[in-house]
């Protein structure tokens, strides 16, 4: 009886022991399990960014972020437009050639346009590349689409085609209202200098890219779309983009302007006036009369300040046409400094532009022009593929 008693007493205390073991157990082990549940709960990674399907000016069908937050640019023009649109936030990198407007400088480099460092640019964690058909390299684009960065492309054959580009990159970019005012402000631009430029014959003209050899513009660029809007057309009836042209052809034609971009440097600056010292350059009228027309880089750039390059050669072609607005607007602050046909202002030209140290006229290139012709050289297969700094 005691026996049994005692034993009955031990099942007690080693069951009232193991109930309390366990639940000193269990709550030990509450807050790890709430704390697991939690991150269960939590998603172990963001969501994916939405998509959309978009086709490029190529033809190309390609899926980008419906809200792109991270953009490399690499051409110049593309840089210059997202900077009209209000956009640069967006830009995290662009290439050494991106100058304008002066803050693109300031944004990380992923080296040239032809040849860019792939490395560099997935270092930024873009989720668009934009890109020019005839200036970047289709390797690069499929380089691109190998690490997962979708590229969007722009081919622009006229100043319409412009900016009809620029109100698709806005939309792109999630801003399509920017891109709106931006367009009609630009075609208004256009319109009031056509206004004024109508009334007068069109002159005729040589738009210079490379002095030696001589190469020029065909008629299916948007450069000479832009001569022609401003009250010019170019002598050269190509089908080729950069027709290498011969003198002989020049003096037969005998143009009434040489066009030159202001895209000298320090090292090759721009010695319009030698020409006169040229054998075949120096029997064109357009040499004897000193009938140059000289405008800044934009001309060459498919990007919004083409309009304010087309008003600056629209002055030099058809002075008369601005006589009511002699000075330049607000938004054409930077025009470079155009050079006179008259003789007083030539005498006071000739001492700025005249090297006599080298008589010879430099190549009238920016460092990324010489670049993209020593590629083109070098690849001939390439060379229609290739613009001029874009």
């Amino acid at each position: 009886m005691l026996r049994s008693s005692l034993a009955k007493t031990l099942r007690i205390i080693i069951l009232r022991i193991t109930a309390c073991s366990v639940a000193a157990i269990l709550l030990l082990s509450a807050p790890s399990r709430a704390q697991a549940a939690a991150q269960t709960a939590a998603p172990a990674h963001p969501a994916t960014q939405a998509l959309r399907e978009v086709t490029d000016e190529t033809g190309r069908t390609i899926r980008i972020p419906q809200t792109p937050r991270r953009v490399v640019s690499l051409a110049p023009g593309l840089t210059e437009t997202i900077y009209a649109l209000g956009l640069q936030d967006l830009l995290v990198g662009d290439t050494d050639y991106c100058d304008f407007p002066p803050d693109a400088q300031h944004k990380p480099k992923v080296g040239g346009a032809i040849n860019p460092s792939l490395e560099a640019i997935a270092d930024l964690h873009p989720d668009l590349v934009l890109v020019t058909k005839s200036l970047n390299r289709l390797e690069t684009v499929n380089s691109l689409a190998n690490l997962g960065i979708p590229s969007y492309a722009i081919d622009p054959q006229s100043v319409a085609a412009i900016i009809s580009s620029t109100q698709r990159l806005a939309d792109i970019l999630g801003a399509p209202e920017a891109g709106d005012a931006l367009a009609k402000d630009l075609e208004r631009r256009l319109a009031g200098i056509q206004r004024r430029v109508a009334p007068f014959p069109r002159r005729t003209a040589l738009f210079v890219i490379w002095t030696q050899p001589l190469i020029s513009v065909g008629k299916q660029t948007f450069i000479a779309d832009a001569l022609q809007h401003a009250g010019a057309e170019s002598i050269i009836d190509s089908s080729e983009n950069w027709p290498k042209v011969s003198l002989e052809e020049v003096a037969r034609l005998q143009p009434e302007f040489l066009v030159f971009p202001d895209t000298h440097t320090e090292t090759t600056p721009l010695n319009i006036e030698s020409l006169s010292e040229l054998p075949g350059w120096r029997i064109l009228d357009a040499v004897r009369h000193h009938h140059y027309a000289k405008t800044s880089e934009a001309v060459d750039r498919p990007a919004p300040r083409i309009v304010s390059a087309i008003e600056d050669l629209a002055r030099q072609f058809h002075p008369e046409a601005f006589v009511d607005q002699p000075g330049a607007s607000p938004d054409h602050r930077e025009r470079p400094e155009r050079i006179k046909d008259d003789d007083k202002d030539k005498k006071e030209n000739d001492k700025d532009n005249v090297t006599p140290q080298n008589p010879v006229p430099p190549p009238v290139m920016s460092k990324l022009r010489g670049a993209l012709f020593g590629f083109a050289a070098q690849n001939p297969s390439l060379a229609e593929e290739l613009a001029c700094a874009r």
